[in-house]
């Protein structure tokens, strides 16, 4: 069934539950409804006054992570503006992440985003976090938090607190920024935790020498032979192997026209397959005959990834693992990190599951680090579009300029970064009709 049509069945069922529950004023005080968003909600918000005996450590932690949100903010718009020149320049075509379903953060249907439960695991725990983050600190600041929950038809799903608007208003500046900000910085600080995690986690897998096909050379011999990509090479010419070394002890003895027969596993699947070896491609010194396939190796992806992690921008090489490996064919190998996969066969780890805490904390790591960024750009309703606000109002009462000014000057920045936004999703469908 097309993707598109389950998710209009989706929304209108949700819609005839919403409408049904309004009609009939169900559960007045635990739901509400902004539009079409139904909220559930709780007053019972005493976890947050727990937080209260330590207000000097969290009101340091918020202001350190009030001058992170603003220097993240200032990147996100710069990333932005230069997204939107290159898209413009030169408009992608309307595929890969630009695709409708590609564009909604709903786990199952956007192609980066799988149905695991690492991923509904992680996405619970990104939404309490930020969320938790605004509760603490408004607590922590003196404001009351009037309730928190869940809302529905926020793509997919998304969580709130309520602080008081009136302790809100007379709250300090600085109190309400540290309050803006904490979502912001909870996520920042569960994002560097998960990715140090996932790093020590792979210092804890071993690579192995599996003979695992990861891909097919067309019109060599495998290709002509009908073996398939994702497949492990179990024999050669009858005889059993388990790694590579194995085959290519056997095949150093070969020329190209000698006929080989490889037993291949896959989903379970013995086969077999008659292959006349050929000339290696030019360029290649190798005189054995040549099979035509790429093998998944793991020690080079081992590689890849600590590179990777040592580098100073080791987060962002992580953040486009999920786009790498449905675009570009899993080019860097690192698809186990975010997806089931069948090359866990090429790696030796030391328990049962060990994929599944990798994945938790990949998860946990690209979502809490996907909310801040977005989060962070300024324009409100966003975290950071409040913090802007908060700084433009500060300049403007300083010149002792009119406050609606400064309000001009907040919506016409807003205005102008959702443009921005809006534009280098859509441009790539326009300028391909």
């Amino acid at each position: 069934m097309d993707w598109l049509i389950i998710v209009l069945l989706v929304i209108t069922v949700y819609l005839l539950i919403v409408e049904y529950i309004r009609q009939r004023n169900l559960f007045p005080d635990y739901v509400m409804f902004y539009g079409p968003i139904l909220a559930l909600k709780t007053d019972n918000v005493k976890f947050f006054d727990r937080f209260i005996p330590y207000t000097r450590f969290f009101r340091a932690y918020g202001t350190l992570g009030a001058l992170m949100v603003v220097v993240v903010s200032v990147l996100m718009s710069i990333l932005m503006l230069l997204t939107l020149y290159r898209t413009a320049m030169s408009p992608p075509p309307a595929t890969g992440i630009y695709e409708p379903q590609n564009i909604l953060a709903i786990p199952g249907v956007n192609e980066f985003l799988p149905l695991s439960f690492a991923v509904i695991f992680a996405f619970v725990v990104t939404l309490a976090v930020h969320e938790g983050g605004h509760g603490i600190l408004s607590r922590v600041e003196g404001m009351r938090v009037k309730s928190t929950g869940l809302l529905f038809f926020v793509i997919p799903i998304g969580a709130f607190v309520e602080p008081d608007e009136k302790d809100v208003e007379s709250a300090s500046r600085k109190a309400r920024i540290r309050m803006f900000g904490a979502g912001i910085t909870n996520n920042i600080a569960v994002a560097l935790v998960s990715f140090i995690a996932v790093v020590l986690l792979m210092g804890l897998a071993v690579p192995a020498d599996t003979p695992y096909v990861n891909s097919i050379y067309k019109d060599y011999p495998a290709y002509n032979a009908g073996l398939e990509p994702n497949s492990l090479i179990v024999s050669y010419n009858g005889v059993p192997i388990s790694t590579r070394a194995d085959l290519y002890g056997y095949l150093d003895k070969t020329k190209p026209g000698d006929i080989v027969e490889l037993g291949t596993e896959k989903n379970g699947v013995v086969s077999y397959h008659k292959l006349t070896l050929s000339e290696w491609p030019k360029g290649s010194n190798n005189e054995y005959g040549f099979m035509g396939v790429a093998f998944y190796d793991a020690a080079q992806v081992k590689k890849i990834f600590n590179a990777m992690s040592l580098s100073p921008i080791g987060p962002i090489f992580l953040v486009y693992v999920p786009i790498n490996t449905m675009m570009d064919g899993n080019s860097m190998g690192l698809g186990i990190l975010a997806f089931d996969s069948p090359e866990y066969i090429c790696w030796d780890v030391p328990f049962a599951g060990f994929w599944t805490v990798v994945q938790v904390f990949f998860w946990l790591f690209w979502l809490n680090f996907a909310v801040a960024t977005f989060n962070a750009l300024p324009f409100v309703p966003l975290d950071g579009g409040y913090i802007m606000k908060e700084g433009v109002q500060h300049i403007f009462e300083k010149r002792k300029y009119p406050e609606k000014y400064a309000n001009m000057v907040v919506a016409s920045l807003s205005w102008f970064m959702i443009m921005v936004v809006v534009m280098i999703i859509f441009i790539p469908h326009i300028t391909h009709l």
